[in-house]
Formats: C-alpha cells, structure tokens, sequence
C-alpha cells in the first residue's frame, strides 16, 4: 500500500478519534460539573467558578480511563466508515490485504497512547491534585459528611507513644491532610487526648497541626492556633500509603517505586500504575485489532448490530479484565508487570488470531 492511501486512512482514523474525544470529553464535563454542583451547592463556601473549576481539572483524569473505550469506537467507527462508501472493497480488490489497511489505524492507536502516557497523564495528574485542593476549600469544615469507613488512616508510634491519624482528605500526595484528626493512645488503650487540625503538614520529624482544637479527659475543646505532633514517619512511607497513584505524573514514578523499595515498601500501587501506563498504547492497538474483527466484513445494507454490539462486549470485557487483574497487582497477588501487560498480551493475540483466520484461513 502506497504512501497517499496510508496517509488518507490515517488521517481519517485521526480525525473520528478527535471528535469521539472531543464529544466525550463535553459528556464527562457537563455530567461531572452538575453533579459536583449539586453536591455542594449547599456549602458556605460554593461558588459557580469554583466548581466549574474543579470539574475542568478532575474531567482530564476521568477521560484518562476512557481513552481504551475512544479507541475502541473511533476503529469501529473508521473501519465502518470505509466499508459504508466501499473503500474497503476497492482496497482489497487492488490486491491491499486487511493487514496493509489495518497498520494506519494501529499506528494511529499507538500514537493515541503515547499521546495519553505523555500530556494527558501528567495534565491529568496535576489537575486532580489541584481539584483536590479545590474542593477541600469548598467542603472545609464539613468533615463530619465523611463516613468513618471512607476516611484514610494511619497509625505512628513516636518516642512510645501510639498516635493514630485521620483525615477527611488527601493533598499534596500524601503530605498534607485536611480536616485531620489525631488520637493519642494511652498505656491502657484508651484515647488520652484529641487534636482536632483544619490542616495537618507533613514536616521533617513532626507533624505541623494548623488551627486546632484540643480535646483532654472529657473536657471542653481548647483552640490552638498551631501545634506539633512527634512523628518517625518519612515522606516515602505516608506517600505509598495515602497517596493516591493517579494523581503522581507518569514520568515521576519509576523514583517513587525506587525510594519507597529501598524503605522496604512494596509501592505495589506506584508500580501498577507505572506498568499500565506502559502497556496502555498497546492495549489501544490490541482495541483497534478487536475493533476490527467485527468491523471489516462488507455488508450491502450496513453493518450487523449484533457484530457491532459483540465488539462493544469484546472491548468492554478486555476493560474489566484488565481493572480485576490490576486490583490483584496492586493488593500484590500478583506481581504488577504481569497483571499490566497479560490482559494486553492476551487481547493482542485473539485480535491477531481472529484476523488471521478470517482474512488467511
């Protein structure tokens, strides 16, 4: 296949993943913005721009986790394309193979990928962590709305004494908590003292407590502008286990994983996420190779719904899959190099092997 045919079935793959993206992106964004004004706009602290600024920060992350389904439906949707106005039909007449017009729009899925792991993870990262910031800002003070079992805590034990730590929300990766709370544990077991912080910082061997109210032996809530809590904790440690995955850049977390191991953590989670990052453009071409085996037949009156919708259930079985094993990687049943890439490895060969048998015999 010559070069002109390549470029013009590449550009049209381009094109119908831009707009799948574009639409969808709109969807999440009006969806997540009426929902996240509905929730709050009852709080003191609400504002019109303040939502629709956390909406358009925390709307690249949720697209993150959809690019598989855009490339999925832009292949579907090219392939179908091309067969409606017989492009296909006359591509292969001219001696093209499947194979010849299938490598646009795999490239096309491996440059989407890389496109993804490179700008959107890292815009996407730092977006959350900012719409974090921001909708701490709206919520603070209403820490009480946090359910016990939703909140993330941790337990220290500094110069003998056992503190155990709360808090309504995570900034900063782990190194800032909002609305924390700090129970000190006595020798009998029992809550000695409450340190109640609107902001709680991660220092160099203390905790820095900001605006708090202590609570000691059932008595009235004392105000304290600052307080210190002692702390053994390094930053590595509070990072793999509070930090969320998503919200660390993809090119910073190969030095997470490195730092965190030679603490002796695991950073199953820091390198889960690393490894889907990696396998992520081929998990688009092995979509694009299902995308294919339901798309390219010809048929006179369009394509059959019930092909379309077994490519639909294809893709979205690969996408549960891929989210199971990667929940095993991250709890550590699985080492998280292959919980990334089997799903991937897997898809590519059922995508191939389909294709060779229609197309080969």
């Amino acid at each position: 296949m010559g070069w002109t045919l390549g470029l013009y079935f590449f550009r049209r793959y381009a094109a119908i993943t831009a707009w799948f993206f574009i639409g969808i992106y709109a969807l999440v964004f009006l969806i997540d913005f009426t929902e996240f004004s509905s929730r709050t706009s009852g709080l003191p602290n609400f504002t019109f721009l303040m939502a629709l600024s956390v909406s358009a920060l925390r709307v690249p992350m949720i697209i993150q986790q959809t690019v598989p389904f855009v490339a999925l439906f832009a292949a579907m949707a090219t392939l179908i394309s091309l067969n409606r106005k017989y492009e296909l039909v006359i591509a292969r007449a001219a001696g093209i193979s499947a194979w010849q017009f299938l490598l646009p729009a795999c490239v096309g899925a491996l440059l989407f990928g890389i496109l993804t792991v490179g700008v959107l993870n890292p815009l996407a990262a730092h977006g959350l962590s900012r719409s974090q910031l921001l909708e701490t800002n709206i919520r603070s003070g209403s820490s009480n709305e946090v359910s016990a079992f939703d909140a993330p805590w941790i337990h220290q034990k500094a110069n003998g004494v056992d503190t155990i730590i709360g808090a309504r929300a995570i900034l900063n990766q782990g190194l800032e908590l909002s609305d924390a709370v700090f129970f000190t544990i006595d020798q009998k077991g029992e809550i000695a003292e409450r340190k109640d912080a609107k902001r709680a910082f991660l220092r160099d061997g203390y905790w820095e407590l900001v605006d708090v109210t202590l609570y000691r032996n059932g008595e009235r809530g004392e105000a304290l502008a600052s307080d210190r809590v002692p702390t053994n904790l390094r930053p590595e440690f509070v990072q793999e286990r509070l930090a969320e995955p998503e919200t660390i850049p993809f090119y910073k977390l190969p030095s997470k994983i490195e730092v965190a191991r030679s603490f002796g953590l695991r950073a199953n989670a820091f390198a889960m996420q690393f490894h889907s990052m990696m396998a992520l453009p081929l998990l688009l071409v092995a979509m694009t190779l299902i995308a294919a085996t339901v798309s390219m037949k010809f048929a006179r009156m369009g394509q059959s719904t019930t092909m379309i919708l077994g490519g639909v259930v294809a893709g979205f079985l690969l996408y549960v899959v891929s989210v199971l094993v990667k929940a095993f990687g991250n709890a550590g049943f699985v080492p998280p190099v292959v919980a990334a890439w089997f799903p991937v490895v897997v898809a590519m060969f059922f995508g191939v092997t389909f294709l060779l048998y229609r197309e080969d015999g």
